[in-house]
């Protein structure tokens, strides 16, 4: 029998597993976009005063309590289309796990590193590039931990009013808020990864991505 070979990051990818990646990708960039707002421009506390003197301007006067009200309803609005977005990605995971399952055999996460972990060689260059490949693998998989992480503490903020979740608010949020950097992390490692690639030894990284084709 004779041994596997190491497949390259620019391998072939199913059309399932391409559109899942770029709506993934997008859905996560608005998301952040989300937060990124929110925690800045439509931050409550920073737009209290603007409220009272956009209003003191058009001879309305209100106090700090209304203005608050109504700079906070836009707030809401906003991380409202987070919690959406959150739900979206949600069912996004479980697509994912879905996809997985109906793959064919030798494109399963599972089989690829396999084969890379069977692939014997003496050459450097090899050894080198089987050691990436696991690192990226094994990347991709902690991926989909910090995915499913942030997803069942999103759910539990979104369904904070059930009973069982309740005493638990606060630490549910502790760990999302937390969790959050690394998915930043990530996708800043990713980009930089993907670049290299793509510019390096596996040409074509990226347009494999898109249209399919190692």
């Amino acid at each position: 029998m004779s041994q596997p070979a190491v497949i390259a990051l620019n391998e072939k990818h199913s059309l399932a597993i391409r559109l899942w990646h770029w709506i993934t990708f997008l859905s996560i960039t608005a998301s952040l976009v989300t937060v990124l707002l929110g925690s800045t421009l439509f931050k409550t506390k920073d737009n209290v005063s603007v409220v009272q003197n956009q209003l003191q301007e058009k001879g309305a006067i209100v106090t700090k309590d209304q203005a608050w009200a109504v700079a906070h309803e836009f707030s809401d609005k906003l991380w409202d289309t987070h919690k959406f977005i959150g739900y979206f990605l949600s069912f996004l995971l479980l697509s994912r796990f879905l996809i997985e399952i109906a793959q064919p055999q030798d494109e399963k996460l599972k089989a690829r590193i396999k084969n890379a972990l069977g692939f014997k060689t003496n050459s450097p260059d090899e050894i080198k590039g089987q050691k990436h490949y696991l690192l990226v693998m094994r990347g991709h998989l902690v991926f989909y931990l910090i995915f499913l992480i942030m997803a069942l503490t999103g759910l539990g903020l979104a369904f904070e009013d059930a009973p069982v979740l309740k005493d638990l608010h606060k630490s549910i949020k502790s760990v999302h808020s937390f969790v959050q950097y690394f998915v930043y992390g990530y996708i800043l490692l990713h980009l930089i990864g993907v670049v290299r690639s793509d510019l390096g030894k596996s040409k074509g990284i990226v347009s494999g991505m898109i249209n399919g084709k190692p």
